[in-house]
């Protein structure tokens, strides 16, 4: 990893890419979605101040756990401008997250523990599928795979089956 002299207080997008692991465009990104900011030299080229180093690996870290990039750049409003975000800044904003962290996981579990069921169907379509239906909400009102048709307005029809002796209705 290149290390750049202290004296230098801006960095180059290249540097700050060399240093920081992301792609150029991943970094033109975060600068377009508010995540960074860069001044313009008067050759219309980008200069960060170091603490971008900071901000980069903050948003790569949060991006990893899964947190978005609309919240990522609420916390990072909440931080001052100009200064590196610390440890404690870290901790704070990490502690926000973690409900909605361990609310994932436990619905990451769920898929995980019934994934079984549903590759067995293929369609998604069982009375009781706690993929497309985790709680059964329509299922008590009747079997197999209408919410797309009645998203649309229309009740489904009584259909004759396409082959003798095959029925359409779910088991």
């Amino acid at each position: 990893m290149p290390q750049i002299p202290e004296k230098i207080h801006e960095l180059t997008v290249g540097q700050l890419a060399a240093r920081s692991g992301a792609a150029v465009s991943a970094l033109h990104f975060y600068e377009s979605k508010g995540l960074i900011t860069s001044r313009r030299t008067s050759g219309n080229q980008r200069r960060y101040s170091r603490d971008a180093l900071r901000r980069v690996a903050f948003v790569r870290a949060a991006q990893r756990v899964g947190i978005p990039l609309a919240t990522i750049r609420e916390a990072l409003v909440e931080l001052p401008e100009e200064r590196t975000p610390t440890r404690e800044d870290w901790s704070r904003l990490s502690e926000n997250w973690r409900a909605e962290l361990d609310e994932r996981i436990k619905q990451l579990n769920r898929l995980r523990d019934h994934l079984t069921d549903c590759i067995g169907c293929g369609c998604l379509s069982l009375e009781g599928c706690v993929l497309s239906n985790p709680d059964d909400a329509f299922g008590q009102r009747q079997a197999g795979s209408r919410l797309m048709v009645e998203r649309r307005g229309v009740r489904p029809a009584a259909r004759t089956p396409s082959l003798p002796g095959v029925s359409d209705t779910p088991d």
